[in-house]
């Protein structure tokens, strides 16, 4: 039989292969979540507790409180819209400057071994403090509002990144720091070429620890004194006892959640594509 294909791409086997692949992929990794969703619904519905509505039911009332508004809106209501919004710019805020400080710090302080030893104990003593506790503080520093939100995001999430970025800094290949010597790379060449490249992978894994802990304590700033927010929408729905939709915003958190990984994931493993063909070389 006369084989069709010209050798331009991929045969029709390989490309069904890979689609087969793919799909056997995803099926493995969401198998459990039908069922975990179905045992929800049996025992919500047997148990008949007003306090566990079943998930139909809470997916309906999401939909009829949050996601019914005009297209012109993303479909989001104007409770969603004044809700979702401020807590989503809190998080991301939060993060990103997280993110610069404990990159900044911990580069600078893995780089200088005296700097280190002579801030490393207020840091433990700093780390060992449950960001909780110091939410009155933050309050009479900050007063009940927006600054007050990013202080406690920004003082948790710190933690993961300064720690990881300090450990990347500060055990770099001694042939890569031969190599600079011998090539006289200037400070800003050795920082971009060979310390930032080194320590990448142990920031990037600093930042996605970080980032599960900004969306929980964004929505443990948002139930002292806060005006709107996710947060402060579940605690709201509680208090009138609408337990349909106070059920609605502890899915929508884990919703977000799972979305915000995935695409860090996305990300990181296109920025650290050099280091898994690295690690497969050797």
């Amino acid at each position: 039989m006369t084989d069709l294909h010209d050798g331009a791409g991929p045969s029709p086997a390989s490309a069904n292969g890979t689609v087969r692949h793919g799909l056997g992929s995803v099926i493995r990794r969401v198998w459990l979540v039908p069922i975990v969703i179905i045992a929800w619904e049996l025992g919500t519905r047997q148990a008949e507790s007003p306090f566990f509505p079943p998930p139909s039911r809470i997916l309906v009332h999401m939909h009829e409180l949050w996601f019914s508004g005009p297209a012109s809106a993303l479909y989001l209501t104007e409770e969603a819209s004044a809700n979702f919004l401020p807590s989503i710019g809190r998080l991301f805020s939060g993060w990103a400057l997280a993110c610069i400080l404990g990159i900044v710090l911990g580069i600078a302080l893995g780089r200088s071994r005296t700097l280190f030893d002579y801030v490393n104990p207020i840091f433990e003593f700093a780390r060992a403090i449950p960001p909780p506790a110091l939410i009155p503080l933050f309050i009479i520093i900050f007063k009940i509002g927006t600054p007050m939100q990013l202080a406690t995001i920004v003082y948790t999430v710190i933690w993961p990144i300064l720690i990881n970025t300090i450990d990347g800094a500060r055990y770099l290949d001694s042939l890569h720091s031969e190599t600079a010597q011998v090539f006289r790379l200037s400070r800003a060449q050795r920082f971009f070429r060979i310390i930032l490249p080194a320590a990448a992978p142990k920031i990037f894994a600093g930042m996605r620890v970080s980032l599960s802990m900004a969306v929980i304590l964004m929505v443990v700033s948002e139930l002292v004194g806060a005006l709107n927010g996710i947060g402060y929408l579940i605690q709201a729905k509680q208090q009138t006892l609408d337990l349909a939709g106070m059920w609605g915003g502890m899915v929508l958190l884990g919703l977000l959640g799972y979305v915000l990984n995935g695409t860090f994931l996305f990300v990181e493993r296109h920025v650290l594509s050099w280091h898994r063909q690295a690690r497969q070389t050797n």
